[in-house]
């Protein structure tokens, strides 16, 4: 599945440098300056996922697949960023586009990088980027309300008069100075409003980016930022992007030994991805055999034949049936033939919800 988190914030906060240790390379322009990043970069990075080495134990020569999440570079917003200042209207369109948001908060003082409202301070740095979002937002909803209110007058459509409410709801919520992903929605209402591209009503992960004197345990700066995250009810991790740069550029055998230098047990940067991963409400099925371990994203809540057609439309169309089995089991009993001697694979039929860590063999017929 083609879904993208984008990593936003003001400028100089880490995004670039967070986006090189992301995808492993220096494709990002980390320079010291504000909108060195006009056109965002992309990149697609695996998921990490211990579940599909441990399965690939079946198959030594198996090709072994991971699942990717798209990571965008989205350059920095500025005061005013709504009405078109700093590029914004660029930079809101890149926004609007992506599934959820990496919201990076620069929680370091350094007089070498330059800040663009003079001084580090991750609460106001977030409510220039709320504010901004949020009327841009109040923008959208400007130009769909008249259409929906003359629509429920007029008695035209019969779901006007239920969306006007969600409108006007939003709307305040908006002018109180709230994102949308804090307003407390039905499900029906909240894709509906998604649909509109708002911004504010998309998940995010808060980055407490500090700096390496601050590893491992923070500084007053993030674990503010950690009280506003959980009072929002938002995730956040904790980390200093210039260290998580340098291990992404280590062999595996030397990372540990750089790690026990800043009392870190693992890199933040896996713990980011499968936060990340996660917020966008996906979850993992695999496909395992001699060819090809690999594991698949799905939405939580898909159904088997269209998890089916991740692989292979014809798959779909042509779908029987699932044989499942569950990973622990598949582990516990030595693979596919010892499960099924176990009585741990499953028959299910086109009604069967996917389940996180199911390994699927599909049953079709073209």
């Amino acid at each position: 599945m083609a879904l993208a988190c984008g990593i936003v914030g003001l400028p100089n906060v880490g995004k670039s440098t967070l986006f090189n240790a992301l995808a492993g390379t220096a494709l990002a322009a980390a320079a010291n300056y504000p909108f060195c990043t006009i056109e965002p970069n992309k990149a697609i990075v695996p998921v990490p996922d211990p579940r599909l080495a441990e399965l690939a134990r079946f198959f030594p020569t198996a090709q072994v697949v991971p699942t990717t999440l798209t990571v965008v570079d989205i350059a920095g917003l500025v005061r005013g960023a709504h009405a078109g200042q700093g590029l914004g209207n660029q930079f809101l369109a890149h926004i609007r586009e992506v599934h959820a948001v990496l919201h990076v908060l620069r929680c370091f003082e350094d007089p070498n990088i330059i800040h663009v409202e003079g001084g580090a301070d991750p609460l106001r740095d977030k409510e220039i980027v709320d504010l901004e979002l949020q009327l841009k937002d109040l923008e959208t909803l400007g130009k769909v309300l008249p259409r929906v209110e003359r629509e429920a007058r007029l008695g035209g459509e019969s779901d006007a008069q239920k969306w006007l409410a969600t409108l006007r709801q939003a709307e305040a919520h908006l002018s109180a100075g709230q994102n949308l992903r804090t307003l407390q929605l039905e499900p029906e209402a909240r894709a509906y409003l998604r649909s509109l591209g708002l911004l504010t009503i998309k998940p995010v992960l808060y980055i407490a980016n500090i700096d390496e004197a601050s590893l491992p345990y923070g500084n007053h700066l993030s674990q503010a930022v950690e009280q506003v995250a959980q009072e929002e009810g938002a995730p956040v991790l904790t980390l200093c992007v210039t260290v998580e740069a340098q291990l992404a550029s280590l062999p595996p055998e030397e990372q540990k030994e750089f790690l026990a230098l800043y009392g870190l047990r693992e890199p933040a940067l896996p713990q980011l991805i499968r936060t990340a991963y996660h917020l966008l409400g996906l979850i993992t099925f695999f496909t395992a055999g001699p060819k090809e371990v690999r594991a698949w994203t799905v939405p939580v809540g898909t159904p088997a034949p269209k998890a089916a057609g991740e692989i292979h439309s014809d798959i779909q169309r042509g779908f029987i049936r699932a044989e499942v089995i569950r990973y622990e089991d598949y582990v516990r009993y030595g693979g596919e033939e010892g499960a099924k001697a176990a009585g741990k694979m499953r028959l299910e039929g086109k009604e069967y919800l996917v389940q996180d860590g199911d390994v699927i063999y599909f049953r079709f017929a073209v």
